[in-house]
């Protein structure tokens, strides 16, 4: 019997997206100023955003793979924004 199915774990991506440096972050800079006025010793303020994917692939390899063209494609701006993806499969 010629067993041809591929087996599929879940994973859960972390995609955190920020600026890259030399960026401006008008939010970042609001926010800052914002908490200065309530008396908030905060020197920087830097505003990202947090994705969290839930995906199934075959491998680590292979969802790393998906969620890294995932951020390329979509989840970051390749001229402004910098990623860091975590994986690990999901419980």
């Amino acid at each position: 019997m010629n067993s041809a199915f591929t087996v599929f774990m879940r994973y859960v991506a972390r995609v955190e997206v920020g600026l890259k440096p030399g960026h401006s972050d008008p939010e970042g800079e609001t926010t800052r100023d914002s908490l200065a006025e309530m008396n908030y010793a905060v020197e920087s303020v830097k505003v990202g955003k947090v994705y969290e994917l839930f995906v199934e692939a075959s491998s680590l390899e292979e969802a790393e793979k998906m969620v890294d063209e995932m951020c390329r494609r979509l989840l970051a701006n390749p001229v402004k924004d910098n990623y860091k993806v975590s994986i690990e499969e999901s419980r």
